[in-house]
């Protein structure tokens, strides 16, 4: 979450895994949310970076890549719960 600052990070990490959560029916604690929306913003940022040399910038646009990225890490870890 490049910009932002760990206020902001925090914030826009929180409103990330809550949309992730709603989207994918999920259900996580505040502090889970938080988590999984600036762990899914780093990583689908350095996709971005590595993939297309750029990512999208502002909060908003970190709010969706971090959503999309919080995502990401729903659906690997539903994955790996169900073969395990």
């Amino acid at each position: 979450m490049e910009g932002l600052g760990w206020f902001g990070a925090i914030i826009v990490g929180a409103l990330a895994g809550w949309i992730a959560e709603r989207m994918m029916k999920a259900e996580h604690g505040l502090l889970m949310n938080i988590i999984l929306g600036i762990v899914g913003a780093l990583l689908l940022n350095w996709i971005l970076l590595a993939v297309v040399g750029s990512t999208l910038g502002g909060w908003i646009g970190q709010l969706i890549v971090g959503a999309i990225g919080a995502m990401i890490l729903i659906a690997i870890g539903r994955a790996l719960r169900g073969r395990a």
